[in-house]
């Protein structure tokens, strides 16, 4: 009998997510999604010191984020450094306002505000992606192109006014190509490491000797200057002619035009990891958003499911801003 009493007990003082008891003063759903932004917040935490080790080990040959992404839409050629990345921050974090009056007005019971301010914030999280989907196909396409040594150090091409230069714009085209003289068995896609780029090794080599104002910029800082690489002089840069390897245009996993390797695996996983819980956000928003229009919780005369998808938006906000501090402006 004894027994039986103390095990009841035991039950009513275990929180099984009911009303009477909530720890911190926080319902058991909204407790469960600050657990879940607590343990991925961990997981952020740990790329991101990921990212600061492997960069402060190769900060001589780390890309100058100003020269990687210096792209706007519409503005072909424009250099505009870190101007769009800037401009998608205030997105995803004016969407976070918008949330927050989503949750305010939730809390008064106004359905209609709650909807357009759900609206507002889904409509910024599908800009955020989208620009962060434009800003990968400018990342993996590349501008200007490079060409990688047989040390795999990644070389580019400035004039002699220190200006960059794309490789079509030296690269002597009138050379055939050495990957047009294979048999279709052992075509470019064939071959190991390499695809189809827009001018071959050769053209490369033979443009370069016929523009005397064409020099070689290294992946390696100036010594005293990390937003300035090393460029060397003619007789240096026709004598590293002997070490190209390959032409590389963009980027992908396994080298890319920038600079350091590790520079786009980092890039692709950590900005990717990212936009892939601002998708989930956005379908979760979504969701809400049409629960709110059909009068779920209105019925439930509780907006409690707004405030708890608004911590896991304004979760990712933050996070956003920890890599755009890390990536972009460090």
């Amino acid at each position: 009998m004894g027994a039986t009493v103390t095990t009841a007990a035991t039950k009513e003082q275990t929180w099984g997510g009911g009303e009477e008891i909530q720890p911190l003063g926080a319902s058991y759903g909204k407790m469960m999604m600050w657990f879940f932004i607590l343990s991925d917040s961990l997981t952020f935490a740990g790329f991101l010191a990921a990212y600061g080790f492997t960069r402060f080990k190769f900060m001589d040959s780390w890309p100058i984020a100003d020269q990687v992404f210096n792209h706007f839409p519409f503005m072909h050629g424009v250099d505009a450094p870190m101007y769009y990345v800037a401009l998608m921050t205030f997105i995803l974090i004016f969407s976070s306002v918008t949330m927050v009056l989503a949750v305010d007005a939730g809390h008064q019971m106004k359905q209609k505000k709650v909807a357009i301010y759900m609206l507002l914030t889904i409509v910024g999280g599908l800009i955020f992606v989208g620009s962060q989907a434009w800003e990968w196909k400018n990342f993996i396409t590349g501008t200007y192109g490079a060409v990688e040594t047989k040390g795999g150090e990644i070389l580019h091409f400035v004039n002699k006014e220190g200006e960059r230069v794309t490789l079509a714009q030296f690269a002597d085209t009138s050379v055939v190509r050495e990957d047009e003289t294979l048999t279709k068995s052992k075509g470019v896609w064939g071959m190991k490491g390499a695809s189809q780029t827009s001018v071959s090794l050769s053209q490369v080599k033979a443009g370069l000797e016929k523009n005397p104002d064409i020099l070689i910029r290294t992946q390696y800082t100036v010594k005293g200057n990390k937003h300035e690489k090393v460029t060397l002089t003619r007789e240096e840069t026709l004598k590293r002619a002997e070490d190209f390897k390959y032409v590389v245009e963009g980027a992908n996993l396994v080298r890319n035009e920038y600079g350091h390797k590790s520079f786009a695996d980092l890039f692709f996983f950590i900005t990717g990891f990212h936009g892939f819980h601002v998708s989930v956000g956005v379908l979760l928003n979504i969701i809400i958003f049409f629960n709110v229009l059909l009068g779920t919780y209105e019925k439930r005369k509780t907006y409690e499911m707004v405030e708890k998808v608004g911590l896991y938006w304004h979760f990712v906000d933050l996070v956003w801003v920890f890599v755009f501090t890390f990536f972009y402006l460090v």
